[in-house]
């Protein structure tokens, strides 16, 4: 054969080009048996710490079992859930307090992470100009997040204090107030000083997430469109936010999970009054205080399935969000 002539095409070129091709999906299965070694142990460990107590839960939920007495049940199928009896209902989606918990955990994520968003934004705008001691700032921020929840809770509920507290006293001082108010004793109050004290503590995380995004907008489509006249807020809105967009919608989730799972913040401030109550809450008293394991365990679940719920919202959200070359 002329080593100048073109390569052989058509049927005789079929039996050369099938080892190459059995070679390429040989590489491709050892490459993803080589992954799933390497998850192999993590997904192991996640099993083990969060999918067999979730078993369990899911387990005890069908059943009467108590606190004291876990192995001692009977199955009463979805009774802890809803039941009707006599005429009335009975079980955790028929308990007004549980309701009630709803709202306040719903209303606690939707005011607090929509001004973690707003100021994390801010504070990540700030943060991304260049300034003298801009290392220091951003060192700094992390302290509100570094803080363990209990210590800011009960951090809090010293500034919030209705004769001590220097939230009131701050207050008096400027004239916005006649007299101290008690935040964690009212129960239109005690909810606001819950929020303040988690927005105070979590918006560095949004920060420092939008941070990360911010930084990795190249500075040229800014440089492009001043040129173009476009003003601050145009670049914000066409060049920043879309950019920032899939960091926004996974710092989102992350705050919004940990909000509808909140516990420990409102236990210590508020002592987990009714007007303060989360779902977590709710659980924690059915199984702990009233020794309910049954009846915590049902409430345990609902909490994981709002939460999951979420949570796939919002990765839906985000899908949505992407460009559609992208997608396809």
């Amino acid at each position: 054969m002329n080593p100048k002539s073109p390569p052989m095409t058509g049927v005789g070129a079929l039996p050369a080009m099938v080892p190459a091709s059995r070679g390429k999906r040989s590489l491709q299965a050892r490459r993803s048996r080589s992954a799933w070694l390497l998850v192999a142990p993590t997904l192991i460990l996640l099993a083990g710490v969060a999918g067999w107590p979730l078993v369990r839960t899911v387990f005890y939920s069908f059943t009467d079992a108590l606190l004291d007495a876990p192995h001692e049940y009977l199955f009463v199928g979805l009774a802890n859930y809803l039941e009707f009896a006599d005429g009335e209902a009975y079980g955790v989606l028929a308990d007004p307090v549980w309701w009630r918990s709803v709202r306040n955990t719903l209303w606690f994520t939707f005011v607090s992470v929509s001004m973690e968003l707003v100021l994390g934004m801010a504070l990540a705008l700030l943060m991304n100009q260049k300034f003298r001691g801009q290392g220091l700032v951003r060192t700094a921020i992390l302290v509100p997040w570094a803080i363990p929840t209990i210590v800011t809770a009960k951090m809090f509920s010293w500034m919030f204090h209705d004769q001590y507290g220097t939230i009131n006293d701050l207050l008096l001082r400027v004239g916005l107030i006649d007299a101290p108010l008690a935040w964690i004793a009212e129960p239109g109050l005690s909810m606001w000083a819950v929020v303040l004290a988690d927005v105070w503590k979590t918006v560095p995380f949004m920060a420092l997430m939008l941070l990360a995004a911010l930084q990795m907008v190249p500075s040229d489509l800014y440089e492009a469109a001043r040129v173009d006249g476009a003003s601050a807020w145009q670049r914000f809105r066409r060049i920043t936010l879309p950019l920032i967009m899939p960091a926004m919608i996974v710092a989102l989730i992350f705050r919004t999970m940990d909000a509808l799972r909140v516990f420990d913040l409102i236990y210590v401030l508020t002592s987990n009054s009714e007007a303060t109550i989360s779902i977590s809450g709710y659980a924690r008293n059915q199984m702990v205080a009233y020794q309910e394991m049954g009846v915590g365990s049902a409430a345990s679940v609902l909490v994981f399935l709002m939460v999951a719920g979420v949570a796939a919202v919002f990765l839906r959200i985000g899908r949505f969000s992407e460009p559609r070359e992208k997608q396809s």
